[in-house]
């Protein structure tokens, strides 16, 4: 028997532009560290949009996790919960982005979108080509995940750490 969704953790970005590619390898290691229940959708976004419109339909929550351009400091991290998440948006820093806000819009217009949403973001330190994450935001994977995990155990999600895997 398959559950539906009800919860999705969405990773996107480019993995061909250095730290705009972190939201996938933060889906990535959750994936790869632990075990979710069925009605926990994990999804790989990569430079999608519209396509994803289906599968984040009617959600309860849904946990984005990007490269985000919000003046800080290269390499911080943000939490963007709820109306915060549309006005990041408005300032792009790369084409998915378009997307995904195309996304959003139009899970509002047909009354699916998530119940919430919140957004884990890194300000990238480099957008330069390159298929590995700088050392800046690779030390921050661990933090954006513990984000994730939170905002899952918020949801009432306790993921099931895989034995063996550090």
């Amino acid at each position: 028997m398959t559950t539906t969704p009800t919860i999705a953790v969405l990773g996107v970005g480019n993995i061909l532009l250095t730290d705009e590619g972190i939201g996938v390898r933060i889906v990535d290691e959750l994936q790869r560290r632990y075990s979710l229940p069925e009605h926990v959708l994990v999804l790989d976004g990569g430079t999608a949009g519209m396509e994803l419109l289906e599968p984040l339909e009617g959600l309860d929550k849904l946990i984005i996790a990007d490269a985000v351009r919000v003046g800080q400091p290269p390499g911080s991290v943000v939490l963007l919960q709820g109306d915060e998440v549309p006005k990041f948006f408005r300032t792009k820093i790369s084409p998915h982005q378009i997307g995904l806000s195309d996304l959003l819009a139009a899970l509002e217009l047909t009354e699916k979108a998530p119940k919430a949403v919140a957004l884990i973001g890194l300000q990238p330190v480099s957008l330069d080509t390159g298929m590995a994450l700088t050392p800046e935001a690779e030390a921050k994977v661990p933090e954006m995940l513990a984000l994730v995990l939170a905002e899952l155990e918020m949801a009432g999600i306790v993921p099931q750490a895989i034995e063996g895997i550090a």
